[in-house]
């Protein structure tokens, strides 16, 4: 099976989280709610990614950012044949909510993790939030 890494993050403000609707701009999963989340190029460390699409996709800056928790990476089956994502988890709190969004995403919401099941997510990004509890 072949596997993509990616790092998803969550921002925590005032008790809720952050989620992201994917814009009609980009190739996949259209329209569906997800966390930041971006492919890890070569080599580079998770967090390190994490942070870079924390500022690129809602232009929160890495001195705005606590980094709260890390999960252990996860293993998520991807709606491609024979493929699956190897997702590194991270959760942030920011003080000032200031989200600029980029092309990547069209809305955001900040949701009680409850809410989550309401919205028609990426896979198993119920499973991701889970695991940063």
């Amino acid at each position: 099976m072949y596997s993509t890494k990616i790092v998803t993050s969550f921002l925590l403000h005032a008790d809720k989280f952050l989620i992201l609707k994917r814009s009609q701009n980009v190739k996949t999963l259209k329209g569906q709610w997800a966390g930041i989340s971006g492919i890890i190029e070569g080599t580079e460390e998770p967090l390190q990614r994490a942070k870079i699409e924390i500022f690129e996709e809602v232009g929160v800056t890495e001195n705005s950012l606590v980094l709260l928790k890390t999960a252990s990476q996860m293993q998520i089956r991807s709606q491609y044949t024979n493929h699956e994502w190897t997702v590194f988890p991270f959760l942030f709190s920011v003080k000032e909510p200031n989200i600029k969004l980029n092309w990547e995403n069209s809305e955001y919401k900040w949701i009680h993790p409850s809410e989550i099941s309401t919205y028609q997510t990426v896979p198993s990004l119920d499973k991701v939030l889970a695991s940063l509890m």
